[in-house]
């Protein structure tokens, strides 16, 4: 039996399924959407990309239309007279030759002065941060403020930030998609591209990626940006400041103040000796030794905030199924051990710990503040004691193609094809180095 074509139904189930599509397309978040406003760079390239789709969309609907219109008016029909022929005719060449050029004029005026504000050079007063691509993970410099952390970006909501790019291996690219700007880390040389997060964001993460492929872990190279008030990052960057304290001590218990002197406000970190000789209470000049000001407390991204809010954040990565590791170890993992271990492993000629003697290197990321930080491997993976200990014993199986090599005693390097022995580390050796790099707050 031979089936009937039936256009209307067909154009009837198309209908549906494009209204099936468009609803979806409405509904869900979008994490990683470049459509926003969130920085005056967003803003300038979504303007654009909304004047080129305005004129694109004329143009369109106007060729298509006058493709329509001529395929029916001069179709061929039994015993037509022969279409007037066109050509040479010179008012109409102009015509659809000066259309298209005035359209471009709409679209070239714009582009280029948005091409000119966006690579222009950052206000003075920016925020300078240096960005250097390696593979596969970034590290954040502050020069202003003599900070350098990995893999986690912290902005201040309102203040230009200017990025200086780098990179140390291969060709890598900056993108953060809720921020807007997407620019390459070339070798031998340094881009620039600078920002304003909005002032009225509310303390917020993002997703920030390497877009440009680079290797096996090209999309395992992932970082997190965390945009915070000024007065957050000001705490966020006096920590940060500090060398790593191990172990962690109490504020020493306060001096009492001499009669007549005004009292030190609660967390002001000043000593009250220093005060009262300012107020003239005493002599600036007493012989004593001022007491040293009490550490500064530790500030990171509200981890509630991140797990409620911004769960597309947080790392979902799972350790292969493969890797062993006897997980009861890590609530007996010992910091001070493990402070030991870790200064008498390789671990020091890769990384750096501020405050530590002999862990200066800059070949991994910098370990000072460490525990502070929601992620490891690049943003692959929370940071964690379960995913931290898996990580140190055996990263290029978590991570293709990582630089770290295999540390777990009895496994065999990918790379060097050979039995890691010597030197070589235990669960319960790692399970107190994973305690000792927790307590780096």
């Amino acid at each position: 039996m031979v089936g009937t074509f039936r256009p209307r139904r067909l154009a009837s189930a198309a209908l549906l399924g494009a209204l099936a599509l468009g609803l979806a397309a409405c509904g869900g978040e979008y994490p990683n959407s470049t459509f926003n406003h969130n920085t005056d760079f967003n803003a300038d390239i979504d303007a654009l990309w909304d004047k080129l789709l305005f004129w694109g969309t004329i143009v369109f609907v106007g060729v298509e239309a006058a493709l329509v219109y001529t395929i029916f008016r001069f179709r061929r029909r039994p015993g037509g007279a022969t279409p007037k022929q066109v050509h040479g005719n010179t008012a109409l060449e102009i015509t659809w030759t000066a259309i298209p050029a005035v359209i471009l004029i709409f679209i070239a005026i714009p582009t280029v002065r948005t091409i000119f504000k966006t690579q222009a050079k950052a206000a003075p007063d920016a925020l300078q941060v240096e960005v250097i691509g390696h593979q596969w993970w970034w590290e954040f410099k502050y020069p202003q403020l003599g900070i350098t952390t990995a893999n986690e970006l912290y902005l201040p909501n309102g203040r230009t930030v200017n990025f200086q790019l780098k990179t140390v291996d291969v060709l890598h690219s900056f993108w953060i998609p809720q921020m807007g700007g997407k620019r390459d880390l070339i070798s031998n040389r340094t881009n620039y591209l600078w920002f304003t997060p909005n002032k009225d964001l509310p303390t917020s993460a993002w997703n920030g990626f390497c877009a440009e492929f680079c290797g096996p872990s090209h999309a395992n190279m992932k970082f997190r940006l965390y945009t915070v008030t000024p007065a957050e990052f000001d705490q966020w960057a006096a920590h940060q400041k500090q060398p790593a304290i191990f172990p962690a001590v109490a504020a020493p218990p306060a001096a009492p103040v001499p009669s007549g002197v005004a009292p030190v406000p609660s967390g002001t970190g000043a000593a009250p000796m220093l005060l009262a000789s300012a107020q003239g209470a005493m002599p600036a000049d007493t012989g004593m030794a001022a007491a040293a000001p009490a550490p500064v407390p530790v500030w990171a991204f509200p981890r509630e905030k991140l797990e409620k809010e911004f769960a597309y954040t947080i790392p979902t990565a799972k350790i292969p199924v493969s890797e062993r590791f006897d997980e009861s170890l890590l609530a007996k993992g010992d910091a001070a051990r493990g402070k030991d271990l870790y200064n008498k492993s390789s671990c020091i000629g890769c990384h750096a710990i501020a405050g530590t003697p002999f862990n200066m290197a800059a070949v991994g990321p910098n370990l000072t503040h460490v525990g502070t930080r929601y992620t490891i491997a690049g943003g692959l993976y929370p940071n964690d004691a379960k995913h931290l200990a898996y990580w140190i014993k055996n990263a290029p199986a978590l991570k293709p193609g990582s630089l770290m090599p295999t540390l777990g005693k009895g496994l065999t390097d990918p790379k060097t094809k050979m039995v890691v022995n010597v030197g070589g580390l235990t669960d319960a050796d790692i399970a107190d180095i994973v305690a000792y790099l927790q307590a780096l707050k």
